[in-house]
């Protein structure tokens, strides 16, 4: 294949494997060099502006995670959303052309077809057949939980210690009795210097 380059790679058109799903229901095309930041800018406003009811999220070969990522993403910023999960194979038809063709002759054209995976998911504020294969209840808010405000639990990491946590006890101790500290370490303090 060194003497080959890649012309040009398209997906086999497949319907979309939900079955009932509305007219014009919005359908996210991920691809790998998509921009999440602009997926969930325009999905947020068919969701949240338009008020659309569904929405399709759509992946193959190395979009898949981003797929799943952008998937997530809004399940958290707009909550109680019902998901199904279809996972399949999607042929990708590749062209690639020869670079070096014999003298005399016409270039040649190589097509490959590549079974590769995919992931549909369809998001819904509507509820869902829960006994559909890869179905998932939305997750349940906690008593009290303002649907607007980032829980604690979404966070990468805690917050961190408050001051007073970070400083060793005998340095709080001592810091406390005079406005600057007295100026001493741990080891002063036990007696050696």
């Amino acid at each position: 294949m060194e003497n080959f380059r890649k012309v040009r790679t398209s997906e086999e058109d497949s319907p979309l494997p939900f079955p009932d799903l509305p007219p014009g229901v919005v359908e996210m095309k991920v691809k790998e060099g998509s921009k999440i930041r602009n997926l969930m800018s325009f999905a947020m406003a068919q969701m949240e502006l338009k008020g659309s009811r569904q929405i399709v999220f759509s992946g193959c070969g190395r979009a898949v995670t981003k797929t799943i990522t952008c998937v997530e993403i809004m399940k958290r910023k707009l909550g109680g959303l019902h998901q199904v999960t279809k996972v399949r194979y999607k042929t990708l038809l590749e062209v690639w052309e020869n670079q070096d063709p014999l003298p005399g002759t016409a270039a040649q054209n190589l097509t490959v077809h590549k079974n590769v995976p995919s992931i549909c998911i369809l998001l819904s504020r509507d509820p869902l057949d829960p006994n559909q294969t890869g179905y998932q209840p939305p997750e349940p808010r906690e008593a009290g939980e303002d649907p607007t405000s980032s829980s604690a639990k979404g966070l990468k990491r805690p917050p961190p210690p408050a001051r007073e946590e970070l400083l060793p006890k005998k340095l709080q101790v001592a810091g406390a009795s005079s406005p600057q500290g007295s100026g001493t370490t741990d080891s002063q303090m036990d007696g050696h210097y």
